[in-house]
């Protein structure tokens, strides 16, 4: 087991002392000698005995060195050293003797799991208040640092500390959760998408400590997600398209992008409600919120939680439009609400009027893919109240999450989805069969607008996908970021938070970015990781105003390494120091141009080809290996590396490539060969309700990354193209049947280590079966090899 830990605060002594005379470790009476103290520091932290027995009893369960068990060693009167503090330091974290560490060498052990130690006389008392302060902050090996885990055994409870509490610069869990107000008000948005000629009505469910009944004004976490008030799985499957179909043609065209750039038009709103009367309490309640366990977290340690789902959705009105202007400018008036800059009522009928008397108008927006995406939306309008964004595995442009350089392009394991599909199934209040009537016409209509605009025949970047593309409008944006990303998603691509950091480098805002080996997922449960414990350092400064250094302290960019679990490290940027270039050969990537050609079809026997549709994992899998696909792509694979290589950016491939007719789309693989144990990009469970959120509150699972079984590849990363693209995806360009054009392909971006021994691959191909149309069409493409590479960015 190895902790990873970014957001530890060091503090000097006085601050050390201060903190725990806060926290009730130290008072008045406190011993003077180091051996005594540390005694004392204990007995606080046993919280499940209530006398002098019962301690030296528990203490008989632990290790101060190899041969003597706590309880001998403090009836003796020995003194503590540094080797006796870290033995039992360990224990504290949970870790075990001789299973996770070996006590004959412990310094050396509690180094290499991660555990921050200090040096010192641990015989003064000096030394012993720093060490405890530090154990305090250190991380257990089950996700929590030390005090927070003491908090969720209840440790504040007998403690008399301020509501909040601050320790390392970090909230702590000293609100009973079990007193949470729960509330519903309705935000009126500037918008009327169901044309009903009345401003829609947006619910908000709301979470508050009880606290703020008493004046305590709180900070606000909001999650905008589409998907809190139900999703309609069965309508969505129905609107699913069919993707075996063929490649269409295009007619070539001089389209420009100001052609096709989208120009918002005025709209002409319905009058605000007339205000009837006004409240401090709403009138309805919730029992249980579709909820996100990190909002969880920050619910103990006196933040305020809401949920709002936006237009379209259960209990709110309008209709869905999936990334439009108005569902950013719905998600915004949640904000401008909770800033005091909207207003809300108690229902949606009798206009009582309620504010948000208990914000202290600070907003920071939390949650992953669609949730994400809205969060960096919102980001861009500079709305007031919004101090910071964490987006995870957030869209940037909705084209290339539907789309990708001309082609149609499925988010990785949804063949079939497209905008509108992902409309119908948010569209919650089909849910709520009498109000559905009212809108069902003019949603099914706006439905079948959203089918044309969106243009799944042709695939191209148009005025539909450029309204909801946020990354021309990233400069605009005014509060702090942080970016959260899989490595391996191909759901919501690595492309889609690379474009969003690059955009954000001249932008004056901090801006902190985290990247993991996983697949589409949340990171907040992993014991090596501190995630929890970065982002409550981040949100304490932000949204409380806690002087902690956050922005010096977490790194510019942590990334998780692919080559051993529980392994993080940092870097300045995700950009190469160099490029190296490879030449494509009939069987090997070179580094001398090697002439000829080498021609594939893209078609394949019926038996194969219906065999794939229906099992993408194995054309995955012999997409990679010599077999039935021999002859139906292109596989190429360096030398064995004779030093190790880092990935750090952008591959893109260079290619001089004829189609037998006039039309084509080539897919690139890059991948990593050698036979290995390689981390799963799932994590695995590693202790089921694991990770308690507080004292008496929910818990969430422990996962961590772990070592896969043997295999001989894996994906780095991949990319498409239509060959009538090759410029830019909103003009068409001429394709004549076996006439050589020259394409160039950035391939999504990755942060990949290759030990020696390892071969570089890249396969080209043209059906994705996973992501493109499969038409299964009888087109041979011939690859240039003399004109075409693969480039990779080089890290240090």
């Amino acid at each position: 087991m190895k902790i990873n830990q970014f957001g530890l605060k060091r503090v000097s002594l006085e601050e050390a002392k201060k903190e725990l005379e806060q926290a009730g470790f130290l008072t008045i009476h406190s011993a003077k000698d180091a051996t005594k103290l540390w005694f004392e520091f204990l007995r606080k932290s046993f919280l499940t005995v209530r006398d002098d027995s019962g301690f030296i009893n528990k203490m008989g369960n632990f290790l101060a060195d190899e041969q003597t068990d706590l309880g001998t060693f403090y009836q003796a009167n020995s003194s503590v050293t540094k080797e006796v503090f870290y033995t039992m330091a360990l224990q504290q974290l949970d870790f075990e003797p001789t299973i996770d560490f070996e006590p004959n060498n412990v310094l050396a052990e509690a180094e290499k799991i991660g555990v921050p130690m200090i040096d010192g006389d641990f015989s003064t008392r000096e030394t012993l208040i720093e060490a405890w302060y530090l154990l305090l902050t250190s991380h257990t090996k089950n996700g929590l640092n030390y005090l927070d885990k003491l908090a969720s055994e209840g440790y504040y409870e007998d403690k008399e500390v301020s509501k909040p509490f601050f320790f390392n610069g970090k909230a702590q869990a000293v609100f009973d959760t079990a007193r949470l107000i729960r509330e519903v008000v309705y935000v009126e948005a500037p918008l009327d998408t169901d044309k009903d000629g009345k401003r829609d009505l947006l619910k908000l469910e709301i979470l508050r400590p009880a606290e703020t009944e008493d004046g305590l004004q709180v900070p606000t976490l909001f999650t905008a997600s589409p998907y809190s008030q139900g999703v309609n799985g069965p309508a969505g499957e129905e609107l699913t398209y069919d993707v075996n179909v063929p490649l269409e043609r295009k007619e070539p065209t001089e389209t420009t992008y100001e052609d096709i750039r989208y120009k918002p038009e005025p709209v002409e709103l319905p009058a605000e409600r007339e205000v009837k009367g006004k409240a401090t309490h709403a009138t309805e309640t919730f029992t249980r919120e579709n909820n996100h366990s990190l909002n969880d977290f920050f619910l103990a340690r006196g933040f305020a939680v809401v949920y709002g789902s936006g237009i379209g959705t259960r209990d709110s009105d309008g209709i869905q439009t999936c990334g439009s202007v108005e569902q950013t400018t719905a998600m915004v008036a949640y904000i401008e609400w909770l800033a005091g800059n909207r207003r809300a009522f108690t229902n949606r009928t009798d206009n009582i009027r309620i504010k948000a008397w208990w914000s202290n108008k600070k907003v920071a927006m939390t949650g992953k893919s669609y949730l994400g995406t809205l969060a960096t939306a919102c980001a861009t309008r500079q709305v007031e109240g919004l101090e910071t964004i964490i987006s995870e595995a957030a869209i940037s442009d909705w084209y290339q999450y539907y789309r990708d350089n001309g082609l149609v392009i499925a988010p990785g394991g949804f063949p079939g989805e497209d905008a509108d599909v992902l409309a119908i199934e948010t569209f919650s209040k089909m849910r709520n069969a009498g109000d559905y009537l009212h809108s069902k016409k003019f949603f099914l209509d706006y439905l079948k607008d959203m089918a044309e605009w969106q243009d799944r025949k042709f695939g191209n970047y148009n005025t539909f996908w450029d309204e909801r593309n946020y990354l021309p409008f990233i400069k605009n944006i005014k509060c702090d970021v942080v970016m959260v990303h899989g490595l391996n998603d191909w759901n919501v691509k690595p492309r889609q938070v690379a474009d969003l950091w690059d955009a954000l480098k001249e932008v004056p805002v901090a801006k902190k970015l985290i990247l993991h080996q996983g697949q589409h997922i949340y990171i907040n449960n992993m014991p090596s990781f501190d995630f929890q414990d970065m982002m409550n350092l981040w949100l304490s400064h932000k949204l409380y105003g806690i002087e902690n250094n956050a922005k010096d302290i977490l790194p510019d960019i942590v990334y998780q390494k692919n080559t051993a679990p529980e392994t993080w490290a940092t870097l300045q940027d995700w950009a190469p120091a160099s490029e190296k270039v490879y030449h494509l050969g009939e069987k090997s990537l070179t580094n001398n141009v090697e002439t000829g050609h080498y021609t594939f079809s893209d078609q394949l026997p019926k038996e194969q080809y219906d065999s794939y549709t229906k099992n993408i994992e194995l054309w995955e899998k012999e997409l990679k290996e010599e077999g039935p696909m021999d002859g139906h792509r292109y596989l190429a694979k360096t030398e064995a590396l004779e030093e190790a290589v880092f990935l750090n950016g952008r591959p893109k491939v260079r290619v001089k490539v004829a189609s037998s007719v006039d039309l084509g789309m080539l897919s690139f693989e890059l991948i990593d060969f050698g036979t290995a144990k390689r981390l799963k990009p799932t994590p695995d469970v590693v202790a089921l309700h694991g990770l308690p959120l507080g004292r008496n509150w929910r818990e969430d699972n422990l996962v961590e990354f772990k070592l896969g079984a043997e295999d001989d590849y894996k994906l780095i990363s991949r990319g498409h193209i239509n060959l009538q693209n090759r410029e830019n995806a909103w003009k068409n360009d001429d394709l004549k049947a076996n006439e050589f054009v020259e394409i160039e392909v950035v391939l999504h971006p990755t942060m990949y280590h290759l030990p020696s021994g390892r071969q570089i691959g890249l396969a080209i191909y043209g059906t994705d079966f996973g992501m493109t149309v499969r038409g299964n069409q009888d087109i041979d493409y011939t690859i240039d090899l003399a004109e075409s590479q693969l480039i990779l960015p080089m890290g240090e």
